[in-house]
């Protein structure tokens, strides 16, 4: 796996967690920008990851990885949420078995 791989993977993770929160946002406010702006990130990150030939079904464990990273970041820093326990020991377990899908 090469670094253009792993970049990848990391925009569409952000692209995903990012639409999501757009249109949770948009939802809270009522904001229709928020919405469209949520979609358009969306439909992006559906072309993009699409589009780029990699084969996920080999890579899904490392993409599940970096999508729990950034929506956990996203949480945090975006709606100011503090994760249990039970995140905290399953995000263990999803980062560690990520790993493993990908390099077993």
């Amino acid at each position: 796996m090469n670094l253009k791989t792993l970049a990848i993977l990391l925009l569409a993770a952000v692209m995903e967690v990012g639409g999501d929160a757009l249109v949770r946002g948009g939802l809270q406010r009522r904001g229709g920008w928020l919405l469209l702006a949520g979609a358009v990130t969306l439909a992006a990150y559906g072309l993009m990851v699409n589009l780029t030939k990699l084969d996920f079904s080999r890579l899904m464990g490392l993409y599940i990885v970096a999508f729990f990273l950034v929506a956990q970041a996203t949480a945090i820093l975006v709606f100011g949420e503090t994760p249990g326990r039970g995140v905290t020991v399953g995000g263990i377990l999803v980062c560690l078995g990520g790993v493993a899908m990908t390099i077993l």
